[in-house]
């Protein structure tokens, strides 16, 4: 009698595969997923941006003009989360004449941040017909001149931006 016994178990060359094919995926998957979190977080600054925006358009559509700094448009500037450490108005971006709302971002969140330190980006407002104000999300610049949004060394990485300012 002649019986046949029944493979057992996986091979060590098939773990082996197994394996490696999970580290690669890994590999790929873990700097995909920390760069995922940070834009989720930042996201929130786009929430404060959010109501600064509003503000700002409800002022700018009774009055007819852009407030002239963030008390007079009553603009939260402090919101001190854990995520966000500033939000800055200014109702003349550079030669442009029109306002622009940014948020500085705490270091901590980045990969790779110093504490301390804050990384920026802002929106940038086109005024329409019928007192609409229609905003643009950009890098923060070290061209920003009413409040200093993004100096050269705190300038936030596109892939960390909302999806609406990575264009």
């Amino acid at each position: 009698m002649n019986i046949q016994k029944k493979q057992q178990g996986f091979t060590l060359i098939e773990l082996m595969i197994v394996i490696a094919i999970v580290g690669i995926l890994a590999a790929i998957a873990l700097p995909a997923y920390q760069d995922y979190t940070v834009r989720a977080k930042v996201s929130e600054a786009m929430v404060n941006l959010a109501e600064a925006k509003t503000t700002i358009a409800e002022f700018y559509s009774a009055n007819n003009y852009f407030p002239e700094d963030s008390a007079e448009a009553g603009i939260n500037t402090n919101p001190n989360t854990d995520i966000v450490a500033s939000i800055v108005y200014s109702s003349d971006f550079g030669t442009s004449g029109l306002p622009s709302i940014g948020a500085y971002v705490k270091a901590e969140i980045i990969p790779n941040g110093t504490a301390g330190e804050t990384y920026s980006f802002y929106l940038s407002g086109v005024t329409s017909a019928g007192n609409r104000i229609i905003w643009v999300c950009k890098k923060g610049t070290s061209a920003y001149t009413g409040g200093s949004i993004g100096a050269a060394d705190n300038i936030m990485e596109s892939k960390y931006l909302p999806a609406n300012c990575r264009g």
